[in-house]
Parts: C-alpha cells; structure tokens; sequence
C-alpha cells in the first residue's frame, strides 16, 4: 500500500502542475487575444470599412481555423490565433458601428453580460468537482443545428427564426464555456492554443447574440 501511494502522489503532482500550467497559458493568450481583437474591431469601426459578407467571412474564419489546428504544436500556431481572432475582430467592427448608432447602451449591455456570463461560469467549472465531459456531444449537435438554423434566417430573411438562433446560441456558447474550462482543469485539453480558439469563439458568438436580443427589444 505505501508503494502505491508513493508511486501516485508524484503523477497527481505532475498532473496538477499541468493543468495549472494550461490553464494559465490559455487565459493569457485569451486575455491578449482579445484586446486585439477589441483593437481591430475598433479600427473597423472607426474608419467605417464594409463588413466583408457572409461568404467570406465563413472562409476567412474556417480558413484559420484549419491553419490554426493544423499549427497547434508550433509557433506558427500563435501567429494564427492572433490572425483568427484580428479577423473576426475586423468582422465584428462594421457590427458594433451600427448598434452603437442605434443604440449605445445595447453594446455596453451585451458586452457586460457576456463579461458575467463568461466569470460566473467559469469560476463555476474552476470550483467544482463536477465532471462536465457529458455536455460535449450535446453542444456539437446544438451548434452545428444552431449554425444551419441561422444561415437560413440570413438566406431566407426570416426574423423569427434569427432571433431563436441568438437564443439558442446564448445557452450553447454558455455552456461551450462552461464545458471547455471543465476540460482544461480536469486535464481533458491539454493544448492552449486550442483552448484559448475555443473560449474566444465561445464568447464572440455570446456578445453578438446578446447584441442581437437586446438590439431586438430596444427597438419594440
């Protein structure tokens, strides 16, 4: 019994140091991610450029995503992050600019919910001792039907249906969060490169649908 427990408690550390060690690594690219991403968003914005459109805003984005995946181990890997993220940042900036016209305060709400949203739920997934693997396969299917949902309300110019889909996407991205940080700290992640494209995915598509909704009720 005493080689046992002399032979698991140096891999527990080791495991521990692990975890701890990608979990730092990944809030900090989140962290710097998204002020660049901020960045780019602001300067879209400012200087009024055309939003880039449906088509090539979905190969932009799984473009570099492929290249990011594809570079996960490496340092080519960050430059790719920050390309994916300044991307969507651009894409995100032609958005703002036309809420924060209508409406500023519906930025500022969207922004600060997502910021609780994001707190809350991981402090939940750091502090728990719950296991929330169970969720993945239930939130691919939901995004991926969320997804397919949402381009035929952009094809079809269906309001309804656009705003189910922000619905459908504030709980999904919520729980993409949720599921994603559970990983990390139960040791189910192990790169942060990935880590990092996950949760920043998570949030851009939380603050949009936010946007969304509350644009919506601003304007009844």
């Amino acid at each position: 019994m005493e080689t046992t427990k002399h032979t698991l408690q140096p891999q527990s550390i080791v495991r521990s140091k692990s975890t701890n060690r990608v979990l730092k690594n990944t809030y900090l690219l989140l962290s710097a991610t998204l002020c660049f991403s901020a960045i780019t968003a602001m300067f879209s914005a400012t200087l009024q450029l055309p939003h880039p459109g449906l088509i090539l805003t979905l190969a932009g984005y799984f473009g570099l995503l492929f290249l990011t995946t594809k570079f996960r181990n490496s340092l080519y890997g960050l430059y790719c992050v920050f390309a994916l993220t300044g991307f969507m940042g651009y894409t995100l900036g032609p958005i703002i600019a036309a809420y924060w016209s209508m409406a500023p305060m519906v930025v500022m709400q969207a922004l600060g919910g997502t910021a609780v949203v994001f707190f809350s739920l991981s402090a939940l997934a750091l502090n728990t001792k719950r296991d929330f693997s169970f969720l993945g396969k239930s939130l691919l299917i939901g995004v991926l039907v969320a997804f397919l949902a949402g381009l035929g309300a952009l094809l079809f110019e269906i309001p309804a249906l656009s705003l189910a889909v922000s619905a459908m996407f504030v709980l999904l991205m919520s729980g993409m969060i949720l599921y994603e940080t559970n990983q990390i700290v139960r040791g189910g992640e192990t790169n942060y490169i990935m880590a990092t494209v996950s949760l920043y995915v998570a949030i851009f598509n939380l603050f949009m649908s936010l946007m969304h909704l509350l644009g919506f009720a601003q304007s009844e």
